[in-house]
């Protein structure tokens, strides 16, 4: 097999410099017409054409479509299954970024889009980004947005229902001390999680209890030592609402360096449905949000836009549902 072509070989072939290559293969300025066709054509002759750049340069398609994420993580490795899966029989093929956020948290998308939109890919899937909108020239899809609907087409799920549903699941055992490990205060899900949690002991008459909540930021390392803290108390709570499975696993294996039995001494349910959540022992009670779905649905909205059609709905929230497994039980009395 003969070595790949690389920007080197293209210039020694057009007899121009790396930097005239470059401009020729990502368009800019700076050069005449006849040299960027020069160029081109070698990059034609010697397969540099299977780069992206240089494919977008002649059709403005690559026929890829970007996921952009902040982190690696389970909840948007799920999503990435799920988009890969919907574009398995389609023409397009599927990139996962997640660019470096040393200088920055917040708009770590727009600069992912800039560097990638235009050369690269054909659209983009933002999971949880942190902006509302964007000027992106490509289509876009928002999962999980953390300010909720934009101008951008999104899809959700059922963040307050889910709470709801866990905390009523809860009462319905009879716990009444119930404590809440709350995810990212920035994150229109972590609030709305809240809400839930809330609503369902004011129907119940239980009064809120701002001592039973901890911020666990929606993380295993950062929720342990809110576990240590809310587990630690006097009167400590009898059952734990988790905003998500890595904190709901922090809290169980905190649990267990504390001396107390789940669900015998603490009943601790948690929302997503990660993999993880149904191979511990004792498996956990979960909300199961359906991440493989809401990576499809974003998919399936992105290729009608990348077709020119029109969206039937632009916001799609998606439904959760209670999984009762092993980590709840009725208090002791």
């Amino acid at each position: 097999m003969s070595p790949r072509a690389t920007i080197h070989d293209v210039a020694a072939a057009a007899g121009v410099s790396v930097a005239t290559v470059s401009k020729a293969v990502n368009g800019r300025y700076g050069i005449s017409a006849a040299t960027t066709a020069r160029v081109l054509d070698v990059v034609q002759q010697l397969g540099y054409e299977s780069s992206l750049v240089a494919s977008s340069m002649r059709s403005r398609r690559t026929s890829v479509i970007g996921i952009l994420v902040a982190d690696f993580e389970p909840f948007s490795a799920e999503i990435l299954k799920g988009v890969g899966v919907a574009l398995a029989d389609s023409r397009y093929d599927l990139l996962a970024y997640s660019g470096s956020r040393q200088r920055e948290t917040n708009g770590w998308e727009r600069r992912s889009l800039s560097r990638l939109s235009g050369t690269l890919i054909d659209g983009a899937i933002m999971v949880t980004p942190t902006v509302d909108t964007t000027s992106a020239e490509i289509p876009v899809v928002a999962i999980d947005p953390h300010t909720g609907r934009a101008d951008l087409p999104t899809v959700e799920s059922d963040s307050f229902g889910g709470a709801l549903q866990a905390t009523r699941y809860l009462i319905e055992l009879g716990h009444r001390r119930i404590g809440f490990v709350a995810g990212r205060p920035d994150l229109r899900s972590a609030s709305l999680r809240e809400a839930g949690y809330r609503q369902a002991l004011a129907d119940a008459g239980i009064q809120f209890n701002p001592a039973l909540v901890r911020v666990g930021m929606y993380k295993r390392e950062t929720a342990k030592a809110p576990a240590a803290s809310l587990l630690s108390m006097t009167d400590r709570p009898t059952a734990v609402f988790a905003a998500n499975d890595l904190s709901a696993i922090a809290i169980i294996q905190v649990a267990a360096e504390l001396g107390l039995e789940v669900p015998g001494d603490l009943s601790v349910i948690g929302f997503d449905d990660i993999p993880e959540a149904s191979q511990m022992n004792p498996a956990l009670t979960t909300i199961r949000q359906p991440m493989k779905r809401l990576g499809a649905t974003a998919a399936g909205m992105l290729v009608s836009l990348l077709n020119g059609e029109t969206l039937p709905q632009n916001h799609i929230r998606l439904p959760t549902g209670l999984v009762r497994r092993a980590t709840t039980a009725p208090p002791r009395v």
